[in-house]
């Protein structure tokens, strides 16, 4: 057994500033910051809700909050996060749960390096199974 090592993968996260520079740009400081606030708030409640769906096994809705996901993530230009969720989808509709199980480890990476300074969301996603 000394020749197993422990990969600690560390995922380098995308990110396109244009979406959140055309928010403040056409809204102006304070309602640029409120608007992205209240949309970093919604999309780590909704990756906490899946969190919670995949830990319970509750798979007949994960495809539709995976694409909400999506979405919220590519309007707030989180590139990495956006086509992980992506992915994941592409896992559910094949039914590979391997994958799925691979792609969603990942998905949590992504998310915690996208959503770090959201320490309730962090302490969620560490309690998942997969």
């Amino acid at each position: 057994m000394e020749n197993v090592v422990a990969l600690q993968p560390k995922e380098r996260v995308r990110q396109d500033a244009a979406p959140i520079a055309t928010i403040y740009r056409n809204l102006g400081t304070s309602g640029g910051e409120q608007v992205v606030a209240r949309a970093l708030g919604e999309l780590a409640l909704t990756m906490a809700g899946l969190a919670s769906q995949v830990r319970a096994h509750e798979m007949g809705d994960l495809t539709r909050q995976l694409r909400r996901l999506q979405r919220m993530a590519e309007n707030l230009g989180m590139v990495s996060l956006a086509v992980v969720a992506a992915d994941l989808r592409a896992c559910l509709e094949r039914a590979d749960t391997t994958a799925f199980a691979a792609v969603w480890a990942r998905l949590l990476r992504i998310a915690e390096r996208s959503l770090a300074p959201d320490r309730a969301l962090l302490e969620q996603l560490d309690q998942t199974p997969f």
